[in-house]
């Protein structure tokens, strides 16, 4: 198995957890009070959740420390 294999799997794991929780939210009774906690918290867990897909899913640049020539010093690209 390959590492991305785990990471779709994540994504997956993720996209199904951000769409029960959206569920969730849309048939939450109605009217909610600003002060709600458990809805509060079902809003919270869909950020975090939003935000671990978008951490999985973006191009992180990850600087590579290269010598051209031994004594030369290091180059960062």
């Amino acid at each position: 198995m390959r590492y991305e294999d785990n990471i779709d799997a994540a994504v997956l794991a993720l996209e199904t957890a951000r769409q029960l929780l959206s569920d969730e939210i849309r048939d939450y009774p109605t009217p909610v009070s600003g002060c709600d906690a458990e809805y509060n918290h079902l809003l919270s867990r869909r950020t975090q959740i939003t935000k671990a897909l978008s951490m999985l899913q973006t191009d992180v640049f990850v600087p590579t420390p290269r010598t051209l020539v031994e004594g030369s010093g290091v180059e960062s690209r």
